[in-house]
């Protein structure tokens, strides 16, 4: 069942609405800046996602197909969201799990992780090996 999060950056300048299902499942990635990030992501419809502040805080780093807007808050460098538009499954926004600001322990304990294999541009299969992530 979908519920609505409020989530921001460290320092609160970027904050927004998301509206998601976090026993839907969240997942983790293998691939190079996710890795590095250590991020742990959930998948938003762009219908369910507002942002409340800081649009003009946000600064944007692509790489490789560029496909994916990676933002993060020019003020304290956290990166609560991206953006993507996956020919696959069209437009969506990858909201940052640790940056949900009302989401609960048992909440976050609770979520399903599925993991892809990013480095590999397997984002259909799980790398071999997902301790580490």
């Amino acid at each position: 069942m979908k519920k609505i999060y409020r989530g921001s950056c460290h320092c609160g300048a970027v904050a927004y609405e998301a509206g998601l299902d976090l026993s839907a499942g969240t997942f983790k990635c293998n691939c190079s800046i996710c890795r590095k990030k250590r991020s742990w992501l959930a998948v938003v419809q762009t219908d369910d996602f507002r942002l409340v502040s800081g649009g003009d805080r946000l600064r944007k780093y692509q790489f490789a197909s560029g496909s994916i807007q990676h933002l993060f808050c020019e003020n304290c460098g956290v990166a609560s969201f991206a953006r993507n538009d996956n020919e696959t499954i069209g437009p969506f926004i990858a909201v940052a799990v640790s940056c949900l600001d009302d989401a609960s322990a048992e909440e976050l304990a609770a979520a399903p992780i599925a993991y892809f294999d990013g480095m590999h541009d397997r984002y259909d299969a799980a790398p071999a090996e997902t301790r580490h992530l």
